[in-house]
């Protein structure tokens, strides 16, 4: 059926034809149900809205306008329009929300926080302990990745000092760790 004769039967139904409002139902019921079927995801929902669809149908027919557009597109529009008042309906917006509160925090705990909080200061503090240098290649050996020979260079020492200037001083944090 032409989009003229979908429009035809549109004003039809406006001035009570209820001959014009079967045939449109014929015509146009099993687009309008696909796409109530595809919003809703379930068969008995598309069909309570495509009944409400079809009584909108006949209550505002009478505001169709038929060169403003397709009279397919002003269809497809109450039916989609009616399928989502019915999605929205049926799920409260709460229920999104509670699902919230089943997803797994993984953070730490805010004891274990204040631990790791507490290990970080002490660390720090045993840090002040050291010789600036010695403190500086320690951070920038285990916090930033160098490499020793890259602190090596850094620091104009060769390799094996800088290796016992290291060893030297993890050995001084592990005892100031363990006071």
């Amino acid at each position: 059926m032409t989009g003229d004769e979908i429009a035809h039967l549109i004003s039809q139904v406006a001035m009570g034809d209820r001959k014009a409002f079967a045939m449109l139902y014929r015509e146009t019921g099993p687009k309008l149900f696909s796409i109530c079927l595809r919003i809703l995801k379930d068969r008995r929902d598309a069909e309570e809205a495509l009944q409400e669809v079809y009584v909108k149908i006949w209550q505002r027919a009478g505001v169709f306008v038929a060169g403003a557009g397709a009279p397919s597109s002003w269809l497809a529009a109450i039916a989609r329009n009616q399928a989502i008042d019915i999605m929205r309906a049926r799920k409260p917006i709460a229920d999104e929300l509670d699902s919230g509160y089943d997803l797994a925090d993984d953070e730490p705990s805010p004891e274990i926080q204040t631990v790791i909080k507490d290990e970080g200061r002490r660390i720090d503090t045993c840090m002040e302990e050291l010789e600036a240098d010695r403190a500086m290649a320690v951070k920038r050996a285990y916090v930033e990745g160098q490499s020793y020979q890259e602190l090596a260079d850094q620091f104009g020492v060769p390799l094996n000092t800088m290796r016992t200037w290291l060893r030297r001083s993890l050995l001084k944090l592990r005892e100031c760790m363990e006071r």
